[in-house]
């Protein structure tokens, strides 16, 4: 008896072993990407779950946490204050995004001032430089249809230039018509022209982001001033107090709650404008 247990222990550590073999010589052999932590099905319901997050934009989240809260409070107050925030949300998306926007816009015309010059320097004339490198660089933006044509059938090019630099974080165009104007008009180089602009565009791109790096902390500090009253909120609620019924159900909880929003409303405006002033100026 106690052989046939030893063999059947002996069998099933062989067996196990090799099929512990086995998965490791398919998870060396499957390739990167392929090993996970959990079955199939729970992977896909994840994957799934990150794409609806990416897809629900930022101002949808304002109704459901006034959903949440009104179903926890019992009121219908944190509804509509969410469903108003949904705007307001907005707004700062779309701000956000068109900053965004304009640094690539003006990233993309550093390149093209950059390829530009290499193209000259290449030994080309300046119309087909300009073709080869607004197609390389995308600097021009929407402004690249009139500007190429200009560039080739010899029309005014830096009045296409000024034209395209209305875009927003364009401004860099305007610099490089007055680099072809001059560069066409007197026979200065347009090269160095070139160089010297780009540096300038660098030096300024650079500046801005050195302002942007000393201003986090003050506007990560005002960010996390506004988030206490909902951290009070927390603790009250952890303490057994039941703020939110305090807050939403008693005269003087609605009173001191719209005298706190409109506080706090205003207070992170304010910080933030100082902040946005100092990188303006």
């Amino acid at each position: 008896m106690s052989a046939a247990l030893v063999c059947a222990g002996a069998a099933a550590w062989v067996m196990s072993d090799r099929h512990s073999g086995a998965r490791r010589a398919r998870l060396l052999l499957a390739g990167p990407g392929v090993v996970g932590s959990g079955p199939p099905a729970g992977r896909r319901w994840v994957d799934e779950l990150r794409r609806a997050r990416g897809r629900l934009r930022v101002e949808w989240w304002a109704p459901v946490v006034g959903l949440v809260l009104g179903v926890l409070g019992s009121s219908a107050l944190p509804v509509v204050a969410g469903a108003a925030g949904v705007p307001v949300l907005r707004r700062v998306r779309l701000a956000g995004e068109a900053r965004r926007a304009r640094e690539r816009r003006g990233d993309a015309v550093i390149a093209l001032c950059s390829a530009l010059a290499g193209e000259v320097r290449a030994g080309r004339q300046p119309g087909e430089a300009l073709l080869r490198a607004a197609r390389d660089s995308g600097g021009l933006g929407e402004g690249q249809a009139a500007v190429l044509a200009a560039a080739r059938f010899g029309g005014d090019v830096p009045e296409a230039l000024a034209v395209a630099a209305l875009q927003p974080g364009a401004d860099g165009l305007l610099g490089l018509a007055a680099c072809w104007r001059v560069a066409v008009d007197r026979g200065a180089g347009l090269a160095a022209g070139l160089d010297r602009l780009e540096a300038a565009l660098r030096a300024e791109r650079d500046q801005r982001a050195e302002v942007r790096a000393q201003l986090a902390g003050s506007r990560s500090t005002a960010v996390m001033l506004a988030a206490l009253p909902a951290l009070g909120i927390l603790l009250g609620t952890a303490l057994g107090a039941d703020p939110l019924h305090v807050l939403l159900h008693t005269g003087a909880g609605l009173g001191c709650l719209l005298l706190g929003a409109v506080l706090e409303g205003v207070g992170l405006w304010w910080a933030l404008r100082i902040v946005r002033g100092a990188e303006a100026a």
